[in-house]
């Protein structure tokens, strides 16, 4: 297990100041935020920029995203349900209303992973396409966002 870091990034800085950060993270939860677009904390979004591979950590690094708010939905349910959530909503173009579709629960990592990093996902008979994903940690779940095929 490794320290996982956020840091600010700015192309202005040389410095990249640390925002959050997490002692002894598994890979495959790094791996699962590393295929994050976005990462929601303390009612702030953050862009993601890029990530790396430290000798001693995993850092990502990340900007304020500036046409992006933090969502009013509450934390999605959990009833009867275990594991890793990730929530299905569909992306509408020039609008804050995405809504859910789906409401994964993953019993392990490596399912979340695959689904987190497909460009692809099949429910309901529907093909849905990822346009981003992101991790809330304030709802404590994934959110797949997709446009319909």
């Amino acid at each position: 297990m490794a320290r996982l870091e956020y840091r600010l990034y700015s192309e202005q800085s040389e410095t990249y100041p640390l925002l959050y950060y997490y002692e002894r993270v598994g890979r495959d939860e790094t791996a699962l935020r590393f295929a994050c677009d976005y990462f929601v904390k303390d009612g702030k979004v953050y862009e993601k920029t890029s990530a790396a591979v430290e000798s001693a950590c995993y850092v990502v690094y990340v900007k304020e995203a500036e046409d992006e708010r933090q969502m009013p939905w509450g934390k999605p349910s959990s009833t009867g349900r275990r594991g890793i959530l990730m929530e299905l909503r569909e992306y509408r173009e020039g609008t804050a209303d995405y809504p859910l579709i789906h409401t994964f629960s993953f019993p392990d990592t490596l399912e979340a992973i695959l689904h987190l990093q497909a460009n692809y996902l099949y429910v309901n008979d529907r093909e849905w396409y990822r346009t981003s994903a992101e991790i809330d940690e304030d709802r404590v779940t994934y959110v797949y966002y997709a446009v319909p095929v």
